[in-house]
Order: C-alpha cells, then structure tokens, then sequence
C-alpha cells in the first residue's frame, strides 16, 4: 500500500511531532501539580531526559506516546506501509527505554511510566498518579502517609503534626502568650 501523502508533505508532517510539552505530558503535569508535587522537566543530566523529574521522591515519569513506544493498545500498533522501516524502528525505541530505564534504576532512581491513552479521562489520571505517588512515598518514608486529619477529641489527643522522630505531639489548646 502506498503512502497518501508525497514525500516532501510526509517530511512537514513528521517534522511537526513534538517530544517536549506534547499534550498528554502537559495533562500528566496538571494532574501532578494539583495533588501539590513539584517537579523539573526534561533533566538532561539523567539518562534519556524524562519528561517529568521528582527530585524529592527521587522518581522519574515518563509519559510515553502509544504508537511511539509500542503500547498494547489501539494506538500501539505497527504501520502497514513501510513496515521495514517502522518494525526497526520502534523496536529501536523500545529498548532505548529498557535500558535508560536499568540506567536510573542502577543510579537510585524510580521509573514510572505512564501511557497517552491513559491521559485521556482527567479523573481517572489524577486517582491514578495519586495512588502511584502515594506508594512511593510510602517506600520512602518509614511513617505512613496521613490521607485524612484525625479528629481532635480533647487533650492527650495525638496530632497530625510530626516531629523530627516520627510521632506527633500533643493536641491542646493553643497556649496564650
């Protein structure tokens, strides 16, 4: 089958694929904003750039286009034309993930990879990456993480205020000065 297109429309075509700040990137960058994480884009001192760096929580995100990265879903698959081109291709594309992926893993960092047709529903983005980053933060500190304040019932109560060893102080009436 023949490609529709000339080659020198094919070219301005290809050419206006993006790598940074595409849609679901920028989706997935809302999401992790509004659940308070804070973030750099595109580290270049870290294998393969990701597209989102979690210093903190020393986590990487990548968002990964479906037909770019060989997903298995509708979007994921492999063009009928010009196959012998794009078999290569994306496998090529597939193992530079595989192994900048072992690469942060051997430098002490998280991978997490996060597909373009999960972007598409917004709630189901944010319960998602709020799952996947509060498993994180579990692993990475010993005191769990509070999902909800505790009731004040009175003094002696424990606060949700930490302290440097990990319990909480003493919930009382605020003393006056």
């Amino acid at each position: 089958m023949a490609d529709r297109f000339s080659p020198d429309k094919r070219s301005e075509i290809m050419s206006r694929i993006r790598a940074k700040n595409t849609l679901p990137e920028v989706r997935v960058r809302s999401a992790l904003h509004r659940l308070g994480f804070r973030f750099r884009l595109h580290r270049k001192d870290l294998p393969g750039k990701p597209d989102i760096v979690l210093p903190r929580w020393k986590t990487v995100i990548h968002v990964h286009g479906c037909f770019w990265h060989g997903h298995d879903c509708r979007e994921g698959h492999i063009p009928k034309t010009n196959s012998g081109y794009w078999v290569p291709k994306l496998a090529k594309n597939r193992q530079r993930d595989v192994d900048n992926a072992e690469k942060l893993k051997t430098l002490g960092w998280r991978s997490i990879v996060i597909w373009e047709c999960e972007t598409v529903e917004l709630q189901t983005l944010k319960v998602h990456l709020r799952d996947v980053m509060r498993t994180v933060q579990e692993e990475l500190i010993d005191v769990p993480v509070l999902t909800e304040l505790p009731v004040d019932s009175g003094a002696g109560t424990l606060c949700p205020r930490r302290t440097k060893g990990g319990g909480g102080t003493t919930c009382g009436p605020t003393p006056l000065i």
